[in-house]
């Protein structure tokens, strides 16, 4: 996952004494928390002349009052941009509209909920003048998580990880910094159903991490709940992987050889024995498994060929209803 850099590679603070950095911040009803995440943010810049700071949120089809509060937070606050979405299209479309709108030279995507600590961006921002182009931010510990969603993210990477390629990093959200040359190779990535997870890793790049204990949200609760996170789930294997599909073959080739083996079995029963006339309940039993197997088949198959419905109609990932930029 790690990649070394040279010594000609590194940023050196010479040649870099400010760097513009974009905070891209999804919201989905989050009045609560916008107003600490902002405070503490502007706590952590504060007299760091370093650092050329901008919050671009991303209004994904709030229902409450969290755009009216992001407008008034910009009133006193230049630093920040608003990009309000026409509806509610999914944090991952969020997450893109973010990059594709933000203008510093690195982008750290960043949840409002200030479970990602913002101080840790600094850090990070090291690690980037070292000469990395990728720095992960990995949660050290899941005990703010219930036990049900530690034992799913658990079992999720170990799937994930032997089925599909390439590798995502485990306990490593969306908070990274990236540079600007892999947010313009990630702008520049196609596809309309977004696993920005594998995205990232798809891109590759040097890539480092920082480690960090991750504390309990600031306000409000999270916005993901089982389905949404079994919807994720599922977004990340078949848009990665096609090894569900393949595993039907295999499946189909033990079922014909095991149906060849018993076809054998009974010729040779009725040659020996004479003919015995079996009962309904092997032969119920064998056609609500090959039943309950097929059906299982073509809802995999459907799950790619939704997919591909989806992507060949080409729809944007996002519509944008309203940019509001800071008054100078």
């Amino acid at each position: 996952m790690c990649t070394r850099v040279s010594d000609n590679e590194r940023r050196s603070f010479d040649a870099c004494p400010t760097i513009s950095v974009s905070l891209v911040v999804p919201v989905y009803n989050e009045a609560e928390t916008v107003g600490p995440f902002l405070d503490r943010v502007e706590r952590m810049v504060d007299g760091e002349s370093s650092v050329r700071l901008e919050v671009v949120f991303v209004n994904d089809g709030s229902s409450d009052a969290t755009l009216e509060r992001l407008l008034e937070h910009q009133q006193q606050d230049t630093r920040v941009r608003v990009v309000d979405l026409s509806r509610n299209f999914g944090k991952e479309a969020a997450l893109t509209a973010g990059m594709r709108i933000a203008k510093g030279q690195v982008v750290v995507p960043i949840d409002v909920d200030l479970q990602a600590p913002p101080e840790l961006i600094f850090e990070m921002i090291e690690q980037w003048r070292q000469g990395y182009d990728v720095v992960l931010a990995r949660r050290v510990g899941r005990d703010t998580d219930s036990r049900a969603k530690r034992i799913s993210a658990t079992w999720f990477y170990r799937i994930y990880n032997r089925i599909a390629e390439p590798m995502i990093p485990e306990n490593v959200s969306d908070f990274r910094l990236m540079d600007r040359t892999v947010v313009e190779a990630l702008n520049e990535l196609p596809e309309s159903r977004r696993f920005m997870k594998g995205l990232f890793a798809w891109v590759g790049f040097r890539t480092t991490c920082v480690d960090y204990a991750c504390p309990e949200r600031a306000a409000g609760s999270s916005k993901f709940n089982g389905r949404r996170l079994w919807n994720f789930a599922l977004e990340g294997l078949t848009g990665f992987s096609t090894l569900p599909l393949r595993i039907w073959t295999y499946l189909g080739t033990l079922m014909v050889l095991a149906s060849f083996l018993y076809a054998s079995f009974i010729v040779l029963r009725v040659l020996i024995f004479g003919i015995d006339t079996p009962g309904y309940v092997p032969l119920l039993v064998a056609i609500t498994f090959l039943g309950g197997l097929q059906l299982m088949g073509i809802g995999i198959i459907g799950e790619y060929l939704g997919r591909t419905y989806l992507e060949a109609k080409r729809r944007p990932v996002f519509l944008v209803r309203h940019i509001y930029e800071p008054q100078e």
